[in-house]
């Protein structure tokens, strides 16, 4: 997916879902063979924040490139293309629950 065409609005963010892999004693590493949520991901792209009734705008807490846990079935999930491994996931600011400092 091209991250560049997708303009994140509001108090939502774009995350990339990370998968558990498995790397093996000889270096190979192993796709995660869950395929289930994993509720952690990379940041790729953060609206411009909340707005209040006020028509003041509340800055966004996190940024690109922070590694965030998320709540279960949250946000709305996206692919370019069906056969694409990697998830997207577009979230409501409030549905990160952390940033893990890693």
């Amino acid at each position: 997916m091209d991250t560049n065409k997708v303009k994140i609005i509001g108090a939502r963010v774009l995350v990339k879902e990370e998968r558990d892999e498995e790397v093996t004693k000889s270096g190979i590493i192993v796709p995660g063979k869950d395929k289930e949520k994993t509720n952690r991901g990379r940041v790729i792209a953060v609206g411009d924040g909340a707005l209040l009734e006020s028509g003041e705008r509340v800055p966004m807490k996190v940024k690109v490139g922070d590694f965030v846990l998320y709540s279960s079935f949250s946000g709305a999930p996206i692919k370019e293309k069906e056969d694409d491994d990697d998830t997207f996931l577009i979230l409501n600011e409030r549905d990160i629950y952390c940033v893990l400092e890693i």
